[in-house]
């Protein structure tokens, strides 16, 4: 596998456009387009909050039921939340608008949205908006630049990664983008993502790849334990680089399902550490862990605590923190046999062996924990399995961000 500089049009095949359509903002880009020159075969996971958006009810039915789909609408400012009927058939117009912009089947047609929840969309300027895209769209990097920007509400930086990989004697490439801020606590994925790859692969595998890979990248990130209603991750995959096609779980697959959890994990990573507020990426780490359950549930149940959150904005090693937190998660360990550390680009120092502290320089661990990423290690010594979960320092601004989101 190799990094490289791109995104979502990376892969061959994939283009991707910015529009300004007016829908919340009046400064910047409201809208993106993914589109794919070819039919892809469509994979996709999505929230599990029961307050289900418009857009993410429409991509389960093309998602689950239609064998293809080639392109992506999405637009940022109003989620499509919460908004009956009439919002659901707005998503019907969407796509039917885009497909025939873009000479496709509206069946072919995913759409996503994010931002306030309970308004209904303008349809007019959407529909404008679509136009724009579909005029607008190229395979450079800067259209996938563009796009990126446009998805984001209260992100304060574009979130994009690419890689190759070589599939059956031919390159590969995935890419993909993400937004993601705050509402930040998933249970299948997180926020929207949307990754593009020219693999031939099955409809099934793609699926059950992404549907592994999210387990160990979206699914361990939380930045205010708020499961959004709009959850979505998406994966197109038109076949393009002419690989063999992946159609059981063989060395190929293994070899692409290590390059989309390497995408995924740098997404995800990147939400994290852009947090609403947030000063600081926070990654715990559970090692020794007796299964993978144990070391999922001690890590999230970590990177969760507002109070572990509060501890490292302050660069505070309050570790008694961090050990209350483990403690109530529900997993069983004891507690007289953890070791702890903290890490980060200015160091390494161990806070407490055998669940009592140990002689540490509180001068050393908050030159530690003032980097802008931080890392708590606990090693629970029952086995060999691990886990890590990523989150943010909890700050003032997050309480006033959204203390006046809609308003």
């Amino acid at each position: 596998m190799k990094i490289i500089e791109g995104s979502v049009t990376a892969p061959k095949g994939f283009e991707a456009a910015a529009a300004a359509a007016g829908i919340k903002y009046k400064d910047r880009d409201d809208m993106a387009l993914i589109y794919s020159t070819v039919p892809a075969v469509a994979a996709g996971t999505f929230t599990t909050n029961v307050v289900k958006a418009a857009p993410v009810k429409w991509d389960q039915q093309i998602v689950y039921n239609s064998d293809q789909a080639q392109a992506v609408v999405i637009n940022s400012g109003i989620a499509n939340a919460c908004t009956g009927a009439e919002g659901y058939g707005y998503c019907r117009d969407i796509a039917k608008k885009a497909a025939g912009e873009l000479g496709i089947s509206d069946e072919h047609v995913l759409v996503a949205s994010t931002g306030v929840i309970g308004m209904q969309l303008p349809m007019e300027r959407m529909c404008r908006g679509i136009e724009l895209l579909a005029a607008g769209r190229g395979s450079g990097r800067e259209f996938a630049d563009a796009a990126a920007r446009a998805i984001m509400t209260t992100d304060t930086v574009p979130k994009q990664v690419a890689v190759t990989a070589d599939i059956g004697g031919k390159t590969v490439t995935i890419g993909g983008m993400c937004k993601g801020s705050g509402m930040i606590h998933p249970n299948m994925c997180t926020m929207l993502a949307f990754v593009t790859t020219d693999a031939a692969i099955s409809k099934e595998l793609l699926q059950k790849a992404l549907s592994d890979s999210v387990q160990d990248t979206y699914n361990m990130v939380s930045v205010d334990g708020d499961t959004s209603t709009n959850d979505t991750v998406l994966v197109l995959a038109n076949g393009m680089a002419g690989n063999p096609v992946i159609d059981s779980e063989n060395g190929d697959y293994h070899t692409f399902k290590e390059a989309l959890d390497y995408v995924n994990t740098v997404l995800a990573k990147k939400i994290a550490g852009d947090g609403e507020g947030a000063t600081a990426l926070f990654e715990v780490k559970i090692v020794g862990a007796s299964d993978k359950a144990q070391a999922v549930t001690l890590a999230k149940s970590v990177v969760t605590s507002s109070l572990v959150k509060a501890a490292i904005y302050g660069h505070d090693a309050n570790w008694g923190r961090i050990l209350c937190a483990m403690g109530y998660s529900g997993a069983s360990f004891d507690p007289e046999r953890v070791d702890l550390y903290f890490e980060s680009a200015a160091g390494s120092i161990k806070i407490i062996e055998n669940g009592v502290a140990v002689d540490y320089s509180e001068e050393e661990a908050t030159k530690i924990l003032s980097e802008s990423a931080v890392t708590a290690i606990a090693d629970v010594k029952l086995g060999e399995a691990s886990a890590t979960a990523w989150g943010c320092d909890l700050t003032y601004d997050y309480v006033k961000i959204n203390a006046d989101y809609r308003s």
